[in-house]
């Protein structure tokens, strides 16, 4: 009987374990999958951004488009930082944050200079900001590695 409970105790220690290894590259997948979303959208940020800020310092409509998409990449980059990353990725997540916190002030620098209605031309010399989205951009690629 003793021998019974035992090997049956066993089985389900190991099944056990195997169900924290099953959720555990769940885990992984899922954050991998919402980096790789966060850093399409990041892409694609900085990707427009530039041509629409440089517009945006003479046109209104332009202006009201590049302010949109600040707040809006702001709102992704809060999003993104608030992810539970896992064991694997914690460092990788914690540069991301730490890059995702140069973006976000370099994204409110950008919204204070919204005077009248247009961007200040002098904020375009502040590149900081595209420099971090390829620094994010960096940072994962190598957290898509992960998935694969």
């Amino acid at each position: 009987m003793k021998k019974k409970l035992f090997v049956l105790s066993t089985m389900m220690v190991l099944l056990l374990s195997g169900c924290s290894l099953l959720n555990d590259a769940k885990d992984t997948l899922t954050y991998v999958n919402d980096a790789k979303d966060y850093l399409d959208k990041a892409t694609a940020f900085a990707n427009e951004a530039p041509s629409v800020a440089q517009l945006a310092v003479g046109d209104q409509q332009a202006a009201t488009k590049l302010k949109t998409m600040l707040e809006v990449m702001k709102q992704e980059i809060n999003s993104f930082n608030k992810l539970q990353a896992p064991e694997i990725a914690v460092d990788l997540h914690q540069q991301i944050v730490d890059q995702n916190n140069k973006l976000a002030a370099g994204i409110d620098v950008y919204l204070k200079n919204m005077k009248n209605g247009l961007l200040d031309p002098s904020v375009l010399e502040n590149t900081e900001l595209l420099q971090s989205v390829q620094e994010i951009t960096g940072i994962l690629d190598q957290i898509k590695q992960l998935g694969q």
